[in-house]
């Protein structure tokens, strides 16, 4: 790890801790002509976190919930279009699946039923496409994600 890449708590003195007391490591505080932003930029992200603070917090999770099972949808070889077979990488989509599935478990008493049901059977059903997808299938129990599901049957 070289000197750049490391932590540093600005001993009395140093650069680090001259270049953090005027504010340029701190990006809420930067000017806009330390950041190179222009004005209208900084005016769009500043609006961008105003509309993210104002999503609710189910939203975020459902969304990226869907965004993990596209991925993984992908990654089973599922997507759309003649390069399908090509986007499969089981691997990945193991990791996705086994993702997702920690996501939704954990976040399913927060976000209630009616939101967490279809993320089940959307994530049930993307351990049945890897399982049918894998030239090896896992034993119910072994495959992606199901030490949070339990075992997945057809």
């Amino acid at each position: 790890m070289t000197s750049e890449n490391t932590f540093r708590f600005g001993a009395a003195g140093s650069d680090d801790a001259a270049a953090t007391s005027a504010g340029h490591d701190d990006p809420v505080n930067q000017d806009t002509s330390s950041t190179g932003l222009d004005a209208d930029t900084k005016a769009a992200v500043d609006e961008q976190m105003r509309d993210i603070a104002e999503v609710p917090a189910i939203e975020v999770i459902t969304t990226s919930a869907v965004h993990l099972m596209s991925a993984a949808a992908v990654k089973c070889g599922l997507a759309d279009g003649p390069d399908a077979d090509e986007l499969k990488d089981l691997d990945e989509a193991r990791k996705l699946i086994t993702a997702l599935a920690g996501f939704v478990t954990a976040a399913a008493p927060e976000i209630g039923s009616q939101h967490a049901a279809p993320l089940r059977d959307g994530l049930r059903s993307l351990q049945l496409a890897f399982r049918e997808a894998s030239p090896f299938p896992d034993q119910p129990g072994q495959g992606p994600g199901e030490k949070f599901t339990g075992p997945v049957y057809a």
